[in-house]
C-alpha cells in the first residue's frame, strides 16, 4: 500500500531537494509543467514514495486555475485536491533525489503518462 501525503508531507518532500543537483538522468526532464514521460527515459529510476489520491474520495475533474493557467503552464498550482493532482503519486529519483508528481492520462484512444517536477512554490 502506497502512503498518503497531506500538504505539509508535500511540502517536506518538496523542500528536501535543492532542484541544482540533478542526476543526468533528472537533467534530461524539463517538466516543470506537465509533460508526457519521453521516449527512452528510464522511468525504474524513480520511486514511488506516497500518492495524493484519496481512497473513497468523491471523484474531481475540476482544474484549480485561479490566475488563468491551464494544466500544462509551468506557474499552474498544484493543490491536492484537484484534477490531476488528486489522481497523482509522487515519485522520487533513486539517484539524486529530486522530487515529481506522475498521473496517468487514459483518453478514449490512448493512455499517456505525465510528469511535473514538484516546485514547493507552487504548492497550494
Amino acid at each position: 500500500m502506497t502512503n498518503s501525503v497531506d500538504r505539509e508531507m508535500l511540502l517536506g518532500f518538496a523542500q528536501s531537494f535543492d532542484g541544482k543537483s540533478k542526476c543526468a538522468d533528472c537533467q534530461s526532464l524539463s517538466c516543470a509543467g506537465w509533460e508526457s514521460i519521453p521516449g527512452g527515459f528510464i522511468t525504474n529510476a524513480l520511486e514511488c514514495i506516497g500518492t495524493l489520491r484519496v481512497e473513497d474520495a468523491p471523484e474531481c475533474w475540476e482544474e484549480y486555475h485561479p490566475k488563468g493557467t491551464n494544466i500544462w503552464s509551468k506557474d499552474a498550482p498544484i493543490s491536492s485536491a484537484f484534477h490531476p493532482y488528486n489522481k497523482s503519486d509522487v515519485y522520487e529519483c533513486k539517484h539524486c533525489g529530486c522530487k515529481y508528481l506522475r498521473y496517468t492520462e487514459c483518453g478514449g484512444y490512448y493512455v499517456d503518462e505525465r510528469i511535473r517536477e514538484l516546485n514547493i512554490n507552487l504548492i497550494t
